[in-house]
């Protein structure tokens, strides 16, 4: 009997052999799912079938919905089985097919999200998208059953309209495809995007727009920097009030920390349960520099207890970082998060239950409607009703005793909770996400002199190096033992951005060879010789209908505004001008795009803000981990200067950046003591072994 025989007689399909947990669940579907790959479109050449393709991923609520109501469906699973050849993607996989097939959907319905049906011809032009679909027609709504019959009938009976119909859409999606490019941007553009997000600002909850509301915290990490530049009060108090509210709110977890993936209302109140790893990056990242320009600890707090949610629960023992937790536990989304006021009381005694029932809004009622009806649960979502002072004020206690009170609660909490089934969790390690983290953590290991951040970094960015890079090529995904896919832009710029961060919380010199290196790697192939900006793939990779090239910052940045940014830092730090100018003709590769909608790119308006200037190249000569050169850097660490590279040149030439950067050995101590040489806007400061002129020359003073 062939192998395929011995499959079909085994209760599972051909996902079983997968990495992805996200294909894992569905290995025992009676629907025939293939993973992606050339064999299974030649199957359904063979066979004359559309093939029917499903996007999502493991955390996604909707897809597990969809699984349970359709794919686990013995009745659906053999219509399928009949009428198509079906193929599972995890979109954190494949973020390079799930990126082209959801501007189709976009393109056919104005709408995407996940998870995503794609319908195609085997030789993969689409010509039917769309998200979730019930089982059974209802309320206007198309059932999967009644689609498949209705593809059925299309593609038996009208194959020369399908035909047509997936030209005309392979059309379509080249010429969204298409990138606008113009002129080299300046600070109007940077203005722009400033007034859009005022204007859309919400002054009663922050964040921006009405519900959902995602945390994009790329947009707060420019707005600082708006502030920074006009000392323009408002973005300042935009990115504050937004901060506390989500702090604040449902869509922080009090009890385990770290932030859920958005929130379902205005009010940050009632989250989508899921945590991803690159919102705890981003997020964590705003709250530090929130941190630097305001020194208000609650910032700081946040930002730690992101890191010690992450370094808890999201860290393998090898050091890379997995990529998500899953909104639903026992197949109920929220489920380990919610409380009623019953177990609060159980949990934690009258007193303490009475208290923590007035901080987080506990009631007998809750707050946690049931989705269909919105009658309410009696479950509750915690949430601080009152900010700490606030508290602090209207009990008349010191708000030390007020912290030590929660604190106390919380660990009841914590400990109760940790007896519940928790979430599943998405164990594959991703190139890009870890990235992100590398640079957070780097970021926090600086601006609070933490040692533990550090070498969390250096865990995550070894792993990379170790088991995700080979010939200076990266791949994207880790799983079980073992490390495949090729690398897309993402994986690359966000690397480089978190080698370049560890490289100045640490200045081991590994990290930043590796930077440059890798930005080569893409320079040679993904970069559009033609237009210019890079490519989301490389110029060897899988062919898939057209090859995009992304500057929309979502909810995770661009690849594109990345790189910019990571290729001004190397110009600065190399001294290369040649990166300066390809930096250049990223943004204006896209500048027309980012023109209509600046607001929407706030990552690249970070990178056209450091363009700008000015900004600051900073030389320490010193001798690493000696007291003059700690508290230099630490003065330098500790205050916001987001646009600024920094390296250090001990007195031993061995092996130093002097072998990357040859004008350096220029740049020494003076008097055997460590020594500031700082450059900027072309211009270099005397060199200065004192600490407050230093900061003069940073304009800090």
């Amino acid at each position: 009997m062939s192998p395929e025989n011995e499959l079909k007689k085994s209760k599972y399909n051909h996902l079983i052999n997968e990495k992805s947990p996200y294909l894992i669940q569905h290995a025992d579907n009676p629907v025939d799912w293939y993973p992606w790959n050339e064999e299974t479109f030649k199957k359904a050449k063979n066979e004359n079938k559309p093939v029917f393709l499903s996007i999502g991923y493991s955390t996604c609520h909707w897809c597990h919905v969809m699984a349970h109501e359709s794919f686990e469906d013995p009745e659906i699973g053999n219509l399928m089985n009949e009428v198509f050849v079906s193929i599972k993607v995890d979109r954190e996989e494949r973020p390079d097919l799930d990126n082209i097939y959801m501007t189709v959907c976009q393109l056919m319905t104005g709408t995407g999200g996940w998870p995503l049906t794609i319908v195609m011809t085997p030789d993969k032009k689409p010509f039917f998208a769309g998200t979730y679909f019930p089982k059974i027609s209802m309320y206007g709504r198309v059932g999967l059953k009644d689609l498949i019959l209705n593809i059925k009938d299309i593609w038996n009976e009208r194959p020369g309209e399908v035909m047509d119909s997936a030209d005309q859409i392979i059309k379509a999606l080249q010429k969204v495809a298409e990138t606008a490019s113009g002129d080299e941007l300046n600070q109007n553009i940077l203005n722009s995007a400033y007034k859009s997000l005022s204007s859309n600002f919400d002054e009663i909850h922050g964040g921006f727009g009405g519900a959902p509301k995602f945390p994009t915290a790329h947009t707060f990490l420019f707005l600082l920097r708006y502030w920074k530049r006009n000392q323009n009060e408002r973005a300042l108090t935009m990115v504050k009030e937004t901060l506390d509210s989500m702090r604040n709110g449902g869509i922080y977890d009090h009890i385990g920390f770290g932030f859920h993936r958005y929130s379902v209302d205005q009010e940050w109140l009632v989250p989508h349960f899921e945590k991803m790893l690159y919102d705890q990056a981003i997020l964590a990242m705003a709250y530090i520099e929130a941190f630097q320009v305001t020194g208000n600890e609650k910032y700081r707090d946040t930002a730690q207890e992101i890191f010690e949610y992450v370094l808890r629960d999201m860290q393998s023992p090898e050091g890379g970082f997995y990529s998500a937790e899953d909104a639903d536990s026992e197949g109920v989304e929220g489920k380990f998060y919610i409380w009623t006021k019953n177990e609060i009381y159980k949990v934690l005694g009258e007193e303490d239950a009475k208290f923590a029932s007035k901080l987080f809004g506990i009631t007998d009622e809750g707050n946690f409607n049931e989705e269909a009806s919105q009658r309410k649960t009696g479950f509750n979502i915690l949430h601080l009703e009152n900010s700490i002072d606030e508290i602090s004020e209207t009990l008349g206690i010191k708000k030390e005793d007020i912290i030590r009170k929660i604190e106390k609660i919380r660990e009841k909490l914590f400990n109760a909770r940790e007896k519940r089934v928790h979430p599943h969790k998405d164990d594959k390690i991703l190139t890009d996400w870890n990235g992100l983290m590398i640079s957070a953590l780097s970021k926090g290991a600086q601006a609070f002199n933490n040692e533990k951040y550090k070498e969390a970094a250096v865990k995550s960015a070894d792993f990379i190096i170790d088991n995700l890079c080979e010939n200076k090529r990266l791949l994207h995904r880790y799983r079980d033992g073992e490390a495949a896919i090729n690398a897309n832009l993402d994986d690359y710029s966000f690397f480089i951005a978190g080698l370049l961060e560890l490289y100045e919380a640490s200045f081991n010199l590994k990290y930043l060879k590796f930077a440059i290196d890798l930005s080569n790697t893409l320079l040679d192939h993904f970069w559009d010789n033609e237009n210019g900006g890079f490519y989301f793939t490389p110029d060897d990779g899988e062919d898939i209908l057209i090859r995009k090239k992304e500057i929309y910052d979502g909810a995770v940045p661009s690849g594109n505004s990345m790189q910019m940014l990571n290729l001004l830092k190397l110009s600065k730090i190399t001294e290369n001008e040649e990166l300066k100018h390809k930096a250049i003709e990223i943004e204006k590769a896209f500048s027309q795009d980012v023109i209509r909608s600046p607001s929407a790119h706030t990552q690249l308006m970070v990178a056209i803000d450091f363009k700008l200037g000015p900004s600051y190249e900073i030389v320490i000569a010193g001798t690493p981990n000696n007291e003059d050169t700690d508290i230099m850097l630490n003065s330098i660490r500790s205050n916001y200067i987001p646009n600024k590279t920094i390296a250090l040149r001990p007195p031993d030439n061995e092996d130093s950046i002097i072998r990357i950067v040859d004008s350096l050995k220029f740049k020494n101590q003076e008097n055997g003591k460590a020594t500031a040489h700082i450059c900027s806007e072309n211009t270099c400061k005397t060199p200065t072994t004192d600490i407050n002129t230093m900061l003069e020359f940073l304009n800090l003073h």
